[in-house]
């Protein structure tokens, strides 16, 4: 029997006989996961220095699908190309959450952009210096927050963050073993 569940994180609901390990849509670990009925829209009310940094976090993650979707377009084979179009998605939803916390229309983000390289090894290292830079602002706006459900959020986005983060780090290692 298929039962809802919707993301703490970022509000998509995933229908299924059990809940997944990770959200589909934002990768945000199952403990964000909640039966339809706990689920709550974010309704806080956020400190400026929050709206600031939500300000940022949302022009690094539209920066950051736009990247990831010229890295698909860039890709060759399957595994590049899905691991590149998922990662734009999730970066793109990252986007849509941080929006809903902002009391904003989601963003527009450029599917066509030429902001990255033809070649893989340059995109996954762009890849790692970008997550590593997000990474980076996520925990600081943790710390920051007044708000528990924002630091909640922004060290959930830590935790995504960092699984991209191991991705890319693993997809360099093997084109190294190959070469």
């Amino acid at each position: 029997m298929l039962k809802v569940f919707r993301c703490w994180i970022c509000g998509e609901t995933y229908l299924g006989e059990e809940r997944p390990t990770d959200c589909p849509y934002c990768g945000a670990d199952e403990e964000f996961l909640k039966r339809g009925e706990e689920y709550e829209e974010p309704d806080v009310e956020l400190t400026e220095k929050s709206k600031e940094n939500f300000e940022k976090a949302l022009e690094l993650e539209v920066d950051n699908a736009t990247f990831y979707y010229c890295a698909y377009n860039q890709a060759e084979g399957p595994k590049t190309e899905g691991m590149f179009k998922r990662l734009a998605k999730v970066e793109a939803e990252h986007a849509e959450a941080i929006c809903m916390f902002l009391d904003r229309d989601e963003p527009d983000i450029n599917k066509k952009s030429d902001n990255c390289s033809h070649h893989l090894p340059d995109n996954l290292e762009d890849a790692n210096r970008r997550e590593t830079r997000a990474i980076e602002h996520y925990r600081k706006f943790a710390e920051e927050a007044e708000e528990p459900r924002v630091k909640e959020f922004f060290e959930a986005l830590v935790e995504i963050e960092g699984d991209h983060l191991e991705l890319h780090e693993g997809e360099l290692a093997e084109l190294e073993d190959t070469h």
